[in-house]
């Protein structure tokens, strides 16, 4: 999925490989890197997109930003049966989805030099749709409901920040 300016958006060869695999590593993930030539396993988009197999992410130095991290906020927020099973396809339904969204704009407030205002706006870039328009719009709009489906699952606290429990 592209769209706007997709070329401005960070890439994953820009942020710190120790911090972002200290960031998986939270969720017990781990990080595989693929050579910029080459297919990223279990991309759903395909490349740049970054991919998710069992708990394995893949990517490579091209990968957005904000691609690790949505893909490593499905592994959180799907149920154990899915994650067990879990290659390209992380299935879930709307509000899962949300969910996902959300948490990866959290979780970009780890990663120094890039954090939740920049993820906002390169989901825009790359053309994350939103009813409302941009991602900032929608986080601030519509994804409340995104945040109480984390708070309902245990996956956030009160105050927004991720618990680094998995969804049972």
């Amino acid at each position: 999925m592209t769209g706007g300016n997709a070329s401005a958006v960070c890439r994953s060869g820009e942020l710190d490989a120790g911090a972002v695999d200290r960031l998986l590593a939270l969720y017990g993930v781990r990080r595989q890197g693929v050579a910029a030539d080459l297919p990223i396993p279990g991309s759903y988009w395909g490349a740049p997109e970054a991919g998710l197999v069992g708990g394995t992410l893949h990517l490579r130095p091209d990968t957005p930003a904000h691609s690790l991290l949505h893909e490593l906020a499905h592994y959180v927020c799907m149920i154990a049966g899915r994650r067990a099973g879990l290659d390209t396809d992380a299935g879930g339904d709307d509000d899962e989805e949300c969910a996902v969204c959300y948490l990866q704009v959290l979780l970009a407030d780890t990663l120094p030099g890039f954090g939740a205002s920049r993820c906002l706006d390169d989901m825009t870039a790359w053309g994350y749709s939103f009813r409302e328009g941009s991602a900032r719009a929608w986080f601030a709009g519509d994804g409340r409901a995104a945040r109480v489906w984390l708070l309902t699952h245990a996956l956030i606290d009160t105050d927004d920040r991720p618990t680094w429990r998995l969804r049972s």
